[in-house]
């Protein structure tokens, strides 16, 4: 549940896939990087010192990268959650179901990108790393260290996180249904006020046209922006 801070007025929502800042706090989670409450300086260290990683992500392609959601009920007793009587708030949640991704990490040799690798490979955190909020942990398999090439091709397989996204009209395999899905996602945090910054995403079997942001690369059959 990777929570949008724009919505609470009936129940909060959740962004369809997992986003750059969520991202970069699930990996300072697994080095031990501290998060929001502990935050000394203008940012939290996780982003301080990840947010220059690059990284693709490429959602469930069978799904077309699209999750099931369902809103899930739940009463949170605290006293001071809430001034009806007895102090009972009932909280409505979109939560997603099932959801997964590949997600590959540009090497770019820094002391904490090497660390990253090294717990990922031997299976260990620091921190419990988790899907949003500490209700999800998060399950990490299928780690590898993997050779990318760089790719020249106008068809991606990931998300591709851009204000310049301009489509064709062709898909990657002849006779194939074409299919679109577009989100505005957190890509970064604002210095001052810590507010996300956003960009459009963008998952499609169409071409794109004019790509210029990001690294385009491949690994077996697919082809990866790195943002």
């Amino acid at each position: 549940m990777f929570k949008k801070p724009d919505v609470n007025s009936y129940a909060y929502f959740t962004y369809n896939n997992i986003h750059k800042v969520a991202l970069l706090g699930l990996l300072g989670a697994i080095i031990g990087l501290k998060g929001y409450t502990h935050q000394t300086s203008d940012y939290p260290e996780f982003y301080e010192k990840l947010s220059s990683l690059k990284v693709a992500i490429v959602p469930d392609l069978e799904k077309k990268g699209i999750f099931s959601k369902k809103i899930q009920n739940f009463n949170n007793s605290v006293g001071y959650a809430s001034s009806e009587q007895g102090g009972n708030l009932i909280v409505r949640e979109q939560w997603l179901e099932d959801p997964q991704w590949d997600i590959y990490i540009l090497e770019d040799s820094s002391e904490d990108y090497n660390k990253i690798k090294r717990n990922l490979q031997e299976g260990k955190t620091e921190y419990i790393p988790y899907l949003g909020k500490n209700d999800h942990p998060a399950v990490i398999d299928d780690v590898a260290e993997v050779r990318l090439h760089r790719e020249d091709t106008n068809f991606i397989d990931s998300l591709v996180v851009t204000d310049k996204i301009v489509l064709g009209n062709k898909t990657k395999k002849t006779r194939e249904v074409s299919y679109i899905f577009k989100e505005v996602v957190p890509t970064g945090m604002n210095k001052d006020f810590n507010f996300y910054e956003y960009k459009q995403s963008c998952l499609t079997n169409l071409d794109y046209i004019g790509l210029v942001d990001g690294f385009v690369y491949s690994h077996e059959n697919y082809n990866l922006f790195f943002f």
